[in-house]
């Protein structure tokens, strides 16, 4: 799974990418000219709870690619560089100003977060907009034989440009998945999953009117938005030692690093759901689709196990939690065999059997 991060100028954009990916940028990334690559793991406090259970040797968290997009201004869906470069990912990060400081300008002259909001958001439904009306063109003009292919666009444009002229993202278009592998190739970046981050200022931190204010808003538009201080995050990670670090943000009366929290919105918006594998060798962890059946889980581990799955030991989270360790939950029965059609659930600690 890839998902891009951007924003306007002096966004912060650059701050929650290291801190989210974990590394330092070079002055040439900086500049931001170019895309920067990075890793985010996922920090998820029931694999630290499984960790403290199992004490393994090694440990190995589920992780995300992350990528830093070049710097964009105001009109940036007429770059055809940078739209080209939205359509490989899965989900988009928007990073938007809501903290005011005198030392850090406004490209727009003053801070106003539901007008850059706004502008992002069109400029993403003009580039889509553009595209379809393009593609709908051409297929009316097209020539020749007429295609089943041809057809079935021409059924299916005209809805999608009816929704974006709504001023309504894609994502929230209902299509049949005949209509949707018929556009699957379409760039189309409405049809990908939207996380705002609300970067403000520590003074609004236990400001709950800010955000209910934008999911009132722009509840039609399916966004998750989160509110984080970069500033202050950059600030809890410099915090080398863990005890002064847990310390400092228990006097700041805050629970865990939002941008933690901000890595597991990505997943959430991206449908994805975390499972464990545990033992005295390792705890890791792995991601897949919700709703994955047990073999497609195992496949996410190898492609073996999928090919000749026979079967999943499984374990809910919550129970091993309750019985205390894996041999008195064990006692209690709660340890269950499940076959191929075993819907995976969120949390679950699973050891797949196979034979390839």
């Amino acid at each position: 799974m890839k998902i891009a991060i951007f924003g306007m100028p002096q966004s912060g954009k650059k701050t929650l990418f290291t801190l989210i990916a974990g590394k330092k940028l070079t002055e040439n990334e900086l500049s931001g000219s170019a895309a920067v690559e990075g890793i985010a793991e996922i920090i998820d406090p029931r694999f630290e709870k499984l960790v403290a259970m199992y004490n393994p040797e090694s440990v190995a968290r589920a992780r995300i690619n992350v990528t830093l997009l070049p710097k964009i201004e105001k009109g940036f869906s007429s770059n055809p560089k940078f739209i080209n470069e939205l359509d490989v990912y899965d989900a988009f990060v928007v990073v938007v100003r809501a903290f005011k400081s005198e030392s850090v300008y406004h490209v727009s002259g003053s801070v106003d977060p539901e007008r850059d909001l706004e502008e992002i958001d069109m400029e993403l439904a003009f580039n889509d907009l553009a595209f379809v009306d393009k593609r709908l063109q051409k297929v009316s003009n097209e020539r020749g034989a007429k295609t089943p292919q041809i057809e079935k666009e021409k059924e299916v444009l005209p809805k999608l440009k009816a929704h974006l002229e709504k001023e309504l993202p894609l994502r929230t278009l209902e299509l049949t998945p005949e209509e949707r592998k018929l556009i699957s190739s379409y760039p189309l970046v409405t049809f990908k999953e939207l996380i705002i981050a609300l970067n403000i200022s520590e003074d609004d931190l236990n400001n709950a009117e800010m955000l209910k204010k934008f999911e009132e808003k722009y509840k039609g538009k399916k966004m998750n938005f989160i509110t984080v201080s970069a500033k202050l995050e950059a600030e809890i990670a410099a915090i080398e030692k863990k005890e002064e670090r847990e310390e400092f943000l228990k006097s700041m009366n805050i629970a865990e690093p939002v941008v933690d929290v901000l890595k597991r919105t990505c997943l959430k918006a991206m449908d994805l759901m975390s499972f464990f594998g545990v033992g005295a060798d390792e705890v890791k962890q792995w991601l897949v689709k919700k709703a994955s059946l047990a073999p497609k889980a195992a496949g996410a581990i190898h492609s073996d196990l999928e090919k000749g799955f026979i079967r999943a030991e499984v374990m809910k989270y919550q129970e091993l939690m309750e019985a205390g360790s894996e041999a008195k939950l064990k006692e209690t029965g709660k340890y269950y065999l499940k076959g191929k059609d075993y819907v995976v659930e969120d949390g679950d600690i699973l050891s797949i059997r196979f034979n390839v």
